[in-house]
């Protein structure tokens, strides 16, 4: 497993900054530990800190008003969430909750303002972070109206692989530890529907099934059917 210094380094924060200034920075943070299924914050609480994933992962959900929750998006070691509230100081937009045991780097707003300001081009960086997150969100919209769901299940299985998979013989191994359910609201669609997509694929070989896991066995062929 990766050093935790290493993992931060990647953070769009950090790879920003030359080796004294990430050094320094690394003292203003503060860690913290999650038992699978803690909840780090709740949709409408004030934000006043930035994390980046050391180890593990982390799910951001809204809730519906009937109290049903919707996966948004997950993410693991070495990237970034939270950071929204850094520009906009409203409340947290979302729900952040660990998947797994997970471990993460905080950084109180406060503190990255004060680097912020006198180094415009980690502000730069910090801000194409997150128009590539926006632009992540734009296709996903767009997918929703233009893109089947067995398209979407399998660009979503090849984002999963590409962020979580690690190569084996017999192809990418992706422990997303997502269940059915969250793996069908992170494509948009129902999980009836999502499973038979799911079926389909494992009937052509393109991939393996085992709980909260995949075995990517035709990466090409998930390919074309996302396009």
């Amino acid at each position: 497993m990766a050093h935790a210094d290493d993992v931060l380094s990647q953070a769009p924060l950090f790879e920003a900054l030359n080796e004294e200034d990430a050094t320094a920075l690394r003292g203003d943070v503060t860690k913290v530990d999650l038992a699978r299924g803690e909840r780090l914050f709740t949709e409408g609480d004030d934000g006043d800190k930035l994390y980046i994933i050391l180890k593990g992962k982390i799910k951001l959900t809204r809730a519906a008003l009937d109290g049903r929750e919707n996966l948004l998006s997950v993410h693991g070691p070495g990237e970034m969430f939270g950071e929204l509230s850094l520009f906009d100081p409203r409340p947290r937009t979302a729900s952040a909750t660990a998947v797994t045991d997970t471990s993460l780097a905080a950084l109180a707003h406060d503190s990255v303002r004060s680097w912020l300001a006198t180094r415009p081009d980690v502000a730069m960086h910090l801000l194409a972070a997150l128009a590539q997150r926006l632009r992540r969100i734009n296709d996903v919209k767009a997918d929703l109206v233009f893109t089947d769901v067995p398209g979407r299940v399998a660009k979503a299985l090849l984002d999963l692989a590409e962020r979580f998979g690690v190569p084996q013989q017999e192809g990418i191994q992706v422990n997303h530890d997502l269940t059915q359910e969250e793996l069908a609201q992170l494509v948009g669609a129902s999980r009836e529907t999502v499973n038979k997509a799911l079926a389909d694929f494992v009937s052509r070989g393109w991939i393996q099934l085992s709980a909260k896991s995949v075995l990517v066995t035709d990466a090409e062929r998930l390919r074309r059917r996302a396009r």
